[in-house]
């Protein structure tokens, strides 16, 4: 079972391959993550590692969740996830211990999960992608209206599920199969290809990808 880092989306830009070609990627700070807390199928049923990413102020922490850290030994962290593993991978690590950047290696396709940005109320044209109205023949202030919604004998109601206007973003989103670029181990950053959900300084999980192409 692979290893899921939590990270930062830091911003985009641009880096030049060998051969020239410009490649647009994702600048990811990949923690260091730590690990906060080891459960065992014996205790918890099953065995997965819980990691921290980000310093956070001890004011700033519920004394419950400070308690954790403590007993941890590790320095409180703004964010926790989860990461399952298997019995014989859980006890190569230990709690307090680091996991960087070069947990991956570039050319590796991985999944990255994140929220997308949230875009408020939307209409159907940009939330679902419905084709823009002809203004012609008569057409007046609808040209990115839903148009009709059902028929009005049978059945004669509005089936679930239909697309229309509403809250836009702000939802789980994974970006599935983009390659790593590049690894900074010195600086604990991770190159994605391409696009990643959320905006600047957002979480996302980085986890070896579940159907390689």
């Amino acid at each position: 079972m692979p290893i899921a880092l939590l990270c930062r989306k830091v911003g985009t830009t641009q880096i030049f391959a060998e051969n020239g070609e410009c490649i647009p990627v994702t600048v990811l700070e990949a923690g260091p993550n730590t690990v906060v807390q080891k459960k065992t199928p014996e205790r918890d049923g099953y065995s997965a590692l819980q990691l921290g990413f980000g310093e956070r102020p001890r004011k700033n922490v519920p004394k419950p969740l400070l308690g954790h850290f403590e007993r941890a030994g590790v320095a409180p962290r703004w964010r926790l996830g989860e990461c399952r593993v298997s019995a014989e991978e859980l006890a190569q690590y230990e709690v307090g211990q680091e996991l960087r950047a070069d947990v991956f290696q570039a050319g590796q396709r991985v999944d990255v999960v994140g929220t997308s940005r949230g875009r408020g109320t939307s209409g159907v044209v940009k939330r679902h992608h419905f084709k823009v109205h002809k203004i012609s023949h008569g057409g007046h202030e609808t040209s990115r209206h839903g148009g009709s919604i059902g028929a009005g004998g049978y059945p004669g109601k509005v089936f679930r599920g239909l697309g229309m206007f509403g809250r836009h973003g702000n939802a789980k989103a994974t970006t599935r199969n983009v390659r790593i670029c590049g690894v900074d181990a010195v600086r604990n950053l991770l190159f994605v290809r391409g696009s990643v959900p959320g905006h600047p300084n957002a979480f996302v999980r980085v986890r070896p990808a579940k159907s390689p192409r």
